[in-house]
């Protein structure tokens, strides 16, 4: 796709709009930044970005779009804002930056999507890959933008892709070598407006495959086993709880690939260092990337052992007077606070809210089966959940206005033993830039405590 000097429009100026902006100046590009931000708002990103002949109009997105060529829109803006609509209106596309990325390079993608489980996922298969001697860029919704690398990346790297929701619903012809799905829930159903627009935004990973590729699925997942008939590549299943045929599961604590003619043992999954059951399905997940791409299995076995997870997800934080304090803020929906809940032993102190996207959160509630012995809330959905636990029969609940506060009172209401978790079961936009920030405020608050 020739890029120079086409005009370019971004929308949208965080970490995937900085990374365009970057890569679409070395393109040779003409670019115009535009973002509801003030520049005050922005110095970071507008600093980052100083030596590059930029257009900007901050503060609005009354941007003039005659000869506006291509949009590249920020992940999270919804595609029914006024200015995409008026873009639409004239033929003008509208991707965002993983699309513009398949269409400028030649590099293998494996794209991992799933409503929860993929930046675990991703993390986990950029080791296996590095293990195996290849080149690899992590990259995607894990928090690095992709389109800066892949113009300074060689032809030969490997692009390991943690893919939102918002990224794909948003790509044309995107077309990864090893497509994932770990698992499909409700979410975002403030943004995609219903669940089937949901999920069709996660079929986008693998929807234009072919037979030279591989669709991986979480069998468990009954969604995903019936998506399975809609596959067009190599479809290879995953599962915790059952045999399959052809795939890779577990045999009494023994993780094995089945290729349709030999049972491979790859190792013990009691050897893994990343707690709950929702770790091993994305173990599981990685071995079958591994077999894929042809991986020796003591690789895939080493790689696996030695990964100690990712930061802030069920990331343990410190223990102070016998009261342990994890950092679960990826925890960003209740299907994921529940998997918290049961890698963690009990008693728990649980701190949860945040901005509402529209969730169910009764089967969080019951998800805390005795386990939880306090809920400590915040944030916009503090109320939401309350309500819910009350009519649930849970009522030893507290309101506070600040993660600090929260690790303070969760500290006075412990036991020696007890957990203080924190999991949110919502988004952090309501309080803070990212869920990354809400993990160091909380971290940081734990460490205040402990010199207190």
């Amino acid at each position: 796709m020739e890029l120079r000097d086409k005009n370019i429009l971004i929308l949208g100026l965080a970490i995937s709009g900085v990374s365009t902006a970057k890569a679409l100046s070395k393109l040779g590009s003409k670019i115009t930044v535009t973002d509801m931000k003030s520049e005050n708002e922005l110095a970071e990103q507008l600093l980052e970005l100083k030596e590059i002949n930029i257009d900007y109009v901050l503060g609005s997105n009354d941007v003039d779009l005659d000869k506006i060529d291509l949009i590249v829109k920020s992940p999270g803006i919804p595609l029914d804002v006024p200015i995409i609509k008026k873009a639409q209106e004239r033929g003008i596309e509208v991707v965002t930056d993983i699309e513009l990325a398949y269409r400028i390079t030649k590099n293998k993608f494996i794209a991992i999507t799933g409503t929860n489980g993929k930046t675990t996922t991703t993390a986990l298969t950029g080791e296996l890959i590095k293990k195996a001697g290849f080149n690899c860029q992590i990259t995607g919704n894990i928090g690095v933008g992709i389109l800066w690398k892949s113009v300074n990346a060689e032809n030969d790297d490997i692009f390991v892709i943690e893919a939102s929701s918002f990224q794909l619903e948003s790509t044309r012809y995107f077309k990864p070598y090893i497509s994932v799905i770990t698992n499909i829930t409700p979410d975002h159903l403030n943004w995609h407006k219903t669940f089937d627009n949901y999920v069709n935004s996660k079929k986008k990973v693998f929807i234009n495959q072919k037979d030279s590729d591989y669709t991986i699925l979480n069998y468990d997942d009954l969604l995903l086993r019936e998506m399975g008939k809609e596959v067009k590549s190599n479809l290879i299943y995953f599962s915790a709880n059952n045999e399959l045929e052809k795939g890779v599961y577990v045999d009494d604590y023994q993780i094995v690939i089945n290729d349709g003619t030999n049972i491979i043992n790859v190792m013990d999954y009691r050897e893994l260092k990343i707690p709950g059951r929702h770790n091993l399905e994305n173990a599981l997940a990685v071995v079958s990337i591994g077999w894929a791409m042809g991986i020796d299995v003591q690789i895939i076995a080493n790689a696996l052992k030695e990964f100690e997870g990712v930061e802030h997800r069920i990331e343990f934080v410190d223990s102070i007077g016998g009261v342990s304090f994890y950092n679960d803020s990826k925890g960003t929906n209740p299907d994921a606070s529940i998997k918290a809940i049961e890698a963690i032993k009990e008693p728990i102190i649980l701190i949860a809210g945040g901005m509402d996207k529209g969730a169910d959160f009764e089967e969080f509630i019951d998800s805390f089966n005795n386990k939880v012995k306090a809920l400590v809330l915040l944030g916009e959905t503090k109320e939401k959940i309350k309500d819910t636990a009350i009519s649930k029969g849970f009522n030893n609940i507290y309101i506070v206005n600040s993660i600090e506060e929260a690790v303070v009172k969760s500290f006075q209401l412990a036991d020696p033993n007890d957990n203080v978790l924190l999991s949110p079961a919502c988004a952090s936009w309501d309080m803070f830039k990212s869920y990354e920030e809400r993990g160091r405020i909380f971290k940081e608050a734990v460490k205040k405590l402990r010199e207190d």
